[in-house]
């Protein structure tokens, strides 16, 4: 009985010491982690996702995505920004196309039957998702490949788990020693 107690109470200070060697080096990404995350959580509450604009949508006649692109494209030139757009998202039922570009973070609202527009915004969400991620760092550097995310991710997710079980353990061995004297 007495040689179980001292295997348990060895066993749940190497749990101890694990869970401590993890913790200590990743703190900061698990605090900046968990910040990041309920950030995104309450995007739509604290709004720092843009409000899509209202347009009205009857009897009108869709314009050319190209005809977008290029109203985009000279939006971005007019005020020296990069023109490489990362992605156009084209809601002609709500008569919105939202153009966000490569390399910053501005969004831009696009009337898709007159091709003003109707808004201008920087996306608040995508900085904090990229912080979450990591990317911020690969964006920053401009690494095509995105290898600071890659190990930021890894080892955080990793860290994460092993902190987990270690946890586990260092509360189930207390109870199993107290069994163990009774």
């Amino acid at each position: 009985m007495k040689h179980k107690r001292k295997h348990l109470a060895k066993k749940s200070r190497w749990y101890r010491k694990l869970h401590r060697f993890i913790a200590v080096p990743l703190v900061l990404f698990m605090f900046i982690l968990g910040l990041s995350g309920l950030l995104l959580t309450w995007k739509n509450q604290l709004q720092f996702k843009p409000q899509i604009a209202s347009i009205n949508t009857t009897n009108l006649t869709l314009i050319s995505l190209d005809k977008i692109r290029e109203n985009a494209i000279a939006y971005a030139e007019n005020l020296d920004l990069s023109s490489v757009i990362n992605r156009i998202d084209y809601r002609p039922s709500k008569g919105i196309a939202k153009v966000r570009f490569e390399s910053h973070f501005t969004e831009l609202q696009i009337n898709c039957f007159t091709g003003d527009i109707v808004a201008i915004e920087n996306r608040s969400d995508t900085i904090i998702e990229m912080i979450h991620d990591g990317s911020i760092l690969d964006f920053l550097f401009k690494n095509e490949s995105k290898p600071i995310k890659l190990v930021y991710s890894t080892l955080t997710s990793l860290g994460l788990m092993l902190l987990s079980f270690s946890g586990f353990w260092l509360w189930k061995k207390p109870k199993q020693l107290k069994k163990l004297k009774a």
